[in-house]
């Protein structure tokens, strides 16, 4: 078998290896295991969140069972935003947060993330050890009785927990005058989202908030905004807010119907703490696919954009490596260290209504001071993953690419880390010469290495 954590956590379709009970149960005996040799003398404790997807009730009891069967007590909060789980294992001195969730994807698949005890992602090495005793340890042989058997608890208070913390995260500074509309993609935030902004004070319409275990993400959310961008015009609406299935993203719309995405939102909200003298190193910290406007952009401000590999998780890595407390991807993923632990799509969306509230300025006025570069990004099949270098005519024809562009244009080139796939993306003035070059380069890694 191969290894069964990705870059977040445990993904897969449901009731399918490795998203079936069965292995779920072997997750809660092995995260039971490791613990129990970390706490000694007391029982571990597991808080236990999900999204809305109909698979959340088989892998949650199953999951729950294999802890309870090794010792370690159960917190089940149902739906909850992932950052939810994460700040409740914090708050609730737990020792392990567990979400169910396969965040943006389909209804059919599912999956599982797990947080330390501090509310961040499990380090690669706790995941090397959990995996271990799953795939090569007989976990299964380890039995106990009794009063040593964990005990599970339903916690009806934890999406509260999470609305008061979201809320706090602006000083609960109130929201009247603001009309939103919130797209809660029928998944994790539909029982929570609504509640924070209008405690706040804000008028909100609200819209796929009636999630049936298989409509999360279903042409809604913050992949789907055609049906957001149309009510928050027909609506007046001052801002549309679409979050993703686990709600640890978010998308916006302004009052005129265009898209506010990640990219932007991070300059926003780095220019206001900038000027608050409250972003560190006056820098954020972004992948190689945030677009080469967030880096113009924060060069005119006087700050400056960090680049990590691709992945929210390696986002935070550079976070909490280099001491930075703002970073993010262009998919909507924005990281607050200051407040969270991970993306939250309800946390930055009250930061950027803070930023609107006391600039006195429309969504789509702070939208428009970062301009956004053209952008291709191509893919080619290729049967191995070959050092580029090593392809004939590569090199030359990059530095070429390169050159032509200047310091008006940008060239990244990475082979997927899931699939036999090199993706190509090229950034600059004119779109169609972009074009034209990702074809060049895409052309000469083809006639090498394609599939």
């Amino acid at each position: 078998m191969g290894k069964l954590f990705g870059t977040d956590g445990i993904r897969g379709m449901a009731n399918v290896y490795p998203m079936t009970p069965e292995l779920a149960m072997k997750v809660g005996k092995a995260v039971a295991k490791v613990l129990s040799g970390k706490v000694p003398g007391r029982k571990p404790k597991v808080v236990i969140g999900k999204d809305t997807r109909l698979s959340g009730y088989m892998l949650e009891y199953a999951l729950a069972s294999g802890l309870l069967s090794m010792g370690a007590n159960v917190l089940l909060i149902g739906p909850i935003p992932t950052p939810g789980i994460a700040h409740l294992t914090k708050s609730m001195n737990c020792d392990f947060g567990i979400m169910l969730t396969a965040s943006h994807n389909a209804a059919h698949d599912n999956g599982i993330k797990i947080f330390t005890h501090d509310g961040f992602k499990l380090p690669d090495e706790m995941e090397n050890e959990i995996e271990d005793w799953i795939l090569n340890k007989d976990i299964n042989s380890e039995h106990i009785s009794g009063d040593a058997l964990g005990k599970a608890y339903k916690v009806e208070e934890g999406k509260g927990r999470y609305i008061e913390f979201a809320k706090a995260s602006i000083n609960y500074e109130r929201l009247e005058g603001l009309k939103l509309v919130i797209d809660c993609a029928n998944g994790a935030a539909y029982a929570s989202a609504p509640y924070v902004f209008v405690e706040l004070g804000a008028t909100i319409k609200v819209i796929n908030s009636r999630p049936n275990g298989l409509n999360i993400n279903d042409n809604c959310g913050a992949l789907h905004v055609e049906q957001l961008r149309e009510k928050v015009l027909s609506e007046k609406a001052d801002v549309g807010i679409a979050l993703d299935g686990d709600a640890d993203r978010l998308i916006v719309i302004d009052e005129t119907g265009a898209i506010v995405d990640g990219d932007k939102v991070m300059f926003i909200l780095a220019k206001y703490l900038m000027s608050k003298g409250k972003l560190k190193k006056n820098s954020i910290v972004a992948t190689h696919y945030s677009n080469l406007g967030l880096a113009k952009a924060m060069e005119s401000i006087g700050g400056s954009l960090v680049r990590a590999d691709c992945g929210d998780r390696y986002v935070l890595e550079e976070m909490r490596k280099n001491d930075y407390n703002l970073g993010g991807e262009k998919s909507g993923h924005v990281i607050f260290l200051d407040h969270v632990t991970t993306g939250d799509g309800i946390i930055t969306a009250l930061n950027l209504l803070s930023v609107m509230k006391s600039s006195s300025r429309k969504m789509s006025e702070l939208g428009s001071e970062m301009k956004l570069y053209p952008q291709v990004l191509s893919g080619v099949k290729v049967k191995e993953k070959k050092d580029l270098e090593l392809i004939p005519g590569y090199s030359e024809k990059i530095k070429e690419i390169e050159a032509e562009l200047g310091s008006s244009g940008r060239v990244y080139v990475r082979y997927s880390g899931t699939g036999a796939k090199c993706r190509i993306m090229i950034e600059g003035p004119d779109q169609t010469q972009i074009e034209g070059f990702a074809k060049e380069i895409v052309d000469v890694i083809e006639k090498d290495i394609g599939a």
